[in-house]
Formats: structure tokens, C-alpha cells, sequence
């Protein structure tokens, strides 16, 4: 069993020290990214909602629900996320500096995977969406078709 208290005070000294550092050495970015992000937002998303949190990588969805929903969830520090395909849920972070996050989307993959139709597929495997435009097809999402937040 997670110890809730003990996770969030941990990501906030990591952003703490992250502060700090940067204040130490200005104009060098100790800014966590990759790996580290994505596995920090799904961990902060699946404690938040209390989900069954899956093993890394595994493919099209990182968590499931109590009633069996898959959940992709997808952390940024940016203005921007990728997909390679379409989730049946998703859960969109952007996770502030002090180590908290907004919930930037909560609801249907569809909604998300129809801003890329009739768009060709990037070099890269990967159609990218702004946390702006998210934002706003978040507002359209019902609230029977969100995951509640646990805390």
C-alpha cells in the first residue's frame, strides 16, 4: 500500500531541489524530463484516481480503473503531448513546479484521436496536441465520462 503523504512530499523536495539548484547555477535547467516525467505524472495520476497503476511500457495504456477502463496517462512540464495511438481513456497532467499538477484532460481517447483525422503521420510515429486545444475539448467531456479523483 502507498503511503500517500510520504509520495507527494517526495516529488515536492524533488521539485524543491530542483528550485534550488537552478537558483545556485543560474541559467542552468535541472528541470526533470523524459523517463522521469512520464513516470512521475502516472504515479501522481494513478494515486490521485486510484488506479491499478500497470507495468512500464506497456502498450496503449498505463492503468485501469476499478470497472476495468484502460487509462493512457500522459505528464508534461510543456505546452504539448504525443500520441501514437488512440487510448481508450486518458488523463493529461501538466506537472507544476512545486511538484503538484494540473489535470489538463480527463475523458474519452476518441475525442482526442479525432483532432488527427485526415492528418498524415509525423516522421516520427507521433501526432502532437497543445495543452491549450486539450484544455478546451476538456470542457466538452460529460462528467459521467470522466475518472473521479480519489484525493
Amino acid at each position: 500500500m502507498i503511503d500517500h503523504d510520504k509520495f507527494r512530499a517526495l516529488v515536492k523536495q524533488l521539485y524543491a531541489t530542483v528550485n534550488e539548484l537552478e537558483v545556485m547555477f543560474p541559467g542552468r535547467h535541472f528541470t526533470p524530463d523524459g523517463h522521469m516525467v512520464g513516470s512521475l505524472g502516472e504515479c501522481l495520476v494513478a494515486d490521485a484516481y486510484n488506479l491499478d497503476l500497470k507495468t512500464a511500457s506497456n502498450k496503449g495504456y498505463d492503468a485501469i480503473t476499478e470497472c476495468g477502463l484502460e487509462v493512457e496517462i500522459k505528464a508534461t512540464q510543456s505546452n504539448s503531448v504525443a500520441f501514437r495511438s488512440q487510448p481508450q481513456h486518458t488523463i493529461i497532467i501538466k506537472i507544476m513546479p512545486d511538484g503538484t499538477f494540473e489535470e489538463i484532460y480527463n475523458g474519452p481517447g476518441v475525442v482526442i484521436w479525432e483532432q488527427f483525422k485526415g492528418k498524415r503521420l509525423p516522421s516520427n510515429g507521433q501526432f502532437q496536441i497543445s495543452l491549450n486545444k486539450l484544455r478546451q475539448l476538456n470542457q466538452s467531456v460529460a462528467q459521467a465520462d470522466r475518472v473521479p479523483r480519489a484525493i
